[in-house]
């Protein structure tokens, strides 16, 4: 482990790491199916929705769909395993209204806020996130934990996705540090750590679902465990 003296800037990954991911879109697809679709049970959409919609991420973030075929495809490959019939048409107007309301939402996870609280005055505190601007704007700002941050890079800005080692040498360069200075903390083994560390900055995975990970990394369960590390 690195000389925590040495560290001077924090890198979060945004979804499903400070901003609860999960628990937002299970809020604003109930509004969604309650209004347009009332015979599918929460439940049977939320479960198959969410590995599929994990999947098209990690298909996104490597480049082989494009930002609209993200959005398309979580929604119809989540109806096909529900042997539910709905138009392309529908289907757009839905990931439309859903992108609409998933800010909506803002619930952070347990000691999101306390952990910057803690944080925010030994270091120099930043955002890496291959979400879309306009909507990682929005979570940010309706969740009030825009002003913990200094830099906010977005994968748009950077022109690449985590784990793409550009967008890791984008973000250093917006914050004006350096990665041996730097830390990455994120949900994602491939994106935010395998790519934070290829890019030579240290890394600590947030591990919520307790997942089976490479002993060699550190890892928390919970955020406030970041104080053993920072």
């Amino acid at each position: 482990m690195k000389n925590n003296n040495i560290i001077t800037d924090v890198f979060f990954d945004l979804d499903h790491t400070l901003w609860d991911f999960d628990k937002n879109s299970e809020l604003a697809f109930g509004t969604i199916l309650k209004k347009n679709h009332p015979t599918i049970e929460m439940k049977d959409f939320i479960e198959k929705y969410l590995p599929i919609n994990q999947e098209c991420w990690r298909l996104y973030q490597n480049d082989k769909i494009s930002h609209e075929e993200l959005r398309y495809n979580r929604l119809k490959h989540t109806f096909d395993a529900l042997n539910y019939n709905v138009s392309d048409v529908l289907i757009d107007e839905m990931a439309e209204e859903y992108i609409q309301l998933l800010p909506e939402s803002n619930h952070l996870f347990d000691g999101a806020i306390e952990i910057l609280e803690y944080l925010k005055d030994k270091y120099r505190l930043h955002i890496i996130t291959n979400g879309f601007a306009e909507v990682q704007t929005k979570k940010i700002n309706n969740s009030k934990i825009a002003t913990y941050f200094q830099t906010i890079t977005n994968s748009e800005k950077a022109g690449v996705k985590k784990p793409n080692p550009i967008i890791f040498e984008y973000a250093l360069n917006s914050a004006n540090s350096k990665r041996e200075n730097s830390i990455m903390i994120g949900d994602c083994l491939e994106a935010d750590i395998q790519g934070a560390l290829n890019a030579g900055i240290d890394a600590i995975f947030f591990n919520d679902k307790k997942i089976q990970a490479p002993q060699n990394i550190k890892q928390i369960n919970y955020l406030l465990e970041l104080k053993k590390y920072l």
